[in-house]
């Protein structure tokens, strides 16, 4: 099985200064030397998913699934109390500020990526290139395409209207280029999406796993208009997918989340981690883990979880709550260690389970990919766009599909349109917990403020030690700040409320 590794030559190319909007990488390749036949060009496409998997490794779960009422943390046993810095926990307390490390390491990566992105097309039209297949071409071009869109997806969402930068440029031209508005930048992100389609169209025979495809393209497409309401456009997107055939449910939901042997059935695009390097590994587990358990939770006795941040991404009783009786997935994504709290009293600890300790490595490396779009996620998206068109007794069977999946096989029939946009938020909240979903879905149905505002209560009455935190919901917060270094280095315009 071919998988998408990132070889030492793409991280040389892709490397680059503080300044995200710099042109070529300070390294002595040279580029106009480089691009010259098909590996080099599928070498610099690898290089397109690093910011990708450097985000997703902790800035993204810390923007979408401690803002939501789906997570919390773990407070310090060595303080008994939440400290103030500049942590993945200030998004849970909207703490959040311009110098939050979290979202500079986030804008940084995302639009890292943009560039490697950028300098791949820009080049790839070069003369006298000695392409074995011109179909690979054909699919660099897509995936360096629907990469590109990603990141600006991703960022649009966290942060609103942001820079646009479409091709390499010079140092002055990046001073000049300013903020874009939410439609400009949801403009460029379905146009690359379209002509990522069209080029992938045209690869569906040397599609490898671990890369953007078609499928990917059409589902991402189906996202990004459902975020926008554009229903009638996302069911075609997303029909797409579903009649391919390529994809299904996996019968067991706990086979999706196995480090061990990766999913290619049901997950239609995911970032892929290794655990072979630092560079290529996560550290999930270890986030995750209760930093009172040791080595219990991770396996690792030897790797210290009483330092950093961890206990992060914990289950709230929220979360635990919204499982049903009988649902599979919560086993699967909630499990419990027995030890000693923040306070030292011994009691059953909740986190996350979804992703595993190391296979084989003897340090804090794992190999748990992070999905992006499952099939899963498709199914329900496209009874939510089919459902918002009045077409409920359509979209009934791709929610009964998941849940079945899940052991919850009663059926749904005669729902009314209502009841079925509840149970379809529910149903996302429940299948895609701790895969960076909730949140983006919060703000997506516009339920955030009203969620979030009854979940404060219900976390405070739990958690004594937060009524000295300033733990409200602030509205204007729910984007992030423009990091300060851009509004420093390329003067632009803050976030109302910073």
């Amino acid at each position: 099985m071919k998988k998408l590794i990132i070889v030492a030559l793409a991280c040389m190319m892709a490397a680059c200064s503080d300044n995200f909007l710099e042109i070529y990488p300070e390294t002595a390749l040279n580029v106009a030397n480089f691009y010259q036949n098909q590996d080099q060009f599928i070498t610099s496409t690898n290089a397109c998913y690093i910011g990708l998997r450097n985000y997703n490794k902790i800035d993204y779960w810390a923007i979408n699934e401690i803002a939501s009422d789906n997570s919390s943390f773990m407070i310090s046993s060595l303080s008994n109390a939440y400290l103030r810095g500049p942590s993945a926990y200030d998004l849970f307390l909207y703490y959040v500020a311009p110098d939050w490390e979290y979202g500079a390491d986030f804008w940084n990566q995302a639009y890292k990526g943009i560039y490697d992105c950028n300098v791949l097309l820009s080049e790839i039209e070069r003369p006298n290139v000695a392409w074995n297949n011109l179909k690979y071409k054909d699919r660099c071009v897509g995936e360096a395409l629907f990469l590109r869109a990603l990141y600006y997806f991703d960022l649009v969402r966290a942060y609103g209207g942001v820079p646009i930068v479409l091709k390499p440029i010079t140092a002055q031209e990046a001073v000049e280029t300013k903020r874009s508005t939410v439609d400009q930048v949801y403009e460029v992100v379905i146009n690359d999406l379209k002509e990522a389609i069209t080029h992938f169209t045209l690869t569906t025979d040397i599609e490898e796993n671990g890369r953007a495809n078609l499928g990917a393209a059409n589902a991402l497409l189906g996202k990004v208009y459902l975020t926008l309401k554009k229903f009638a456009e996302a069911e075609a997107a997303l029909n797409a997918v579903i009649t391919s055939s390529k994809y299904s449910l996996l019968t067991n939901y706990a086979d999706l989340f196995l480090p061990s042997k990766k999913d290619f059935k049901e997950t239609v695009f995911a970032v892929q981690y290794l655990e072979g390097s630092a560079a290529l590994a996560n550290n999930f587990i270890f986030w995750f883990a209760p930093h009172t358990s040791k080595g219990e939770v991770t396996l690792r006795p030897a790797i210290n979880l009483a330092t950093g941040h961890r206990g992060a991404n914990q289950p709230t009783q929220d979360l635990i709550d919204a499982f049903e009786p009988g649902d599979l997935r919560k086993n699967v994504s909630i499990k419990y260690w027995r030890g000693a709290d923040w306070d030292l009293v011994v009691r059953d600890i909740p986190y996350c389970a979804k992703f595993k300790p190391p296979v084989s490595a003897a340090d804090d490396r794992c190999s748990d990919n992070m999905p992006i779009i499952r099939y899963s996620d498709v199914l329900l998206m496209y009874a939510e766009v089919l459902n918002n068109q009045g077409k409920t007794t359509q979209a009934i069977p791709y929610v009964q599909q998941v849940r079945n999946r899940a052991g919850l096989t009663a059926s749904i029939s005669g729902y009314s349109q209502a009841q079925l946009d509840v149970l379809i938020a529910h149903e996302r909240q429940v299948e895609f917990c701790f895969e960076n979903q909730r949140w983006n879905d919060l703000r997506r149905t516009g339920k955030a403020f009203d969620v979030m505002k009854a979940h404060v209560v219900r976390e405070k009455a739990l958690k004594p030690w937060l009524a000295a935190m300033p733990y409200e919901v602030v509205a204007n917060k729910f984007l992030l700040p423009i990091p300060a270094q851009e509004i420093v280095a390329n003067h632009l315009e803050q976030n109302p409320g910073y």
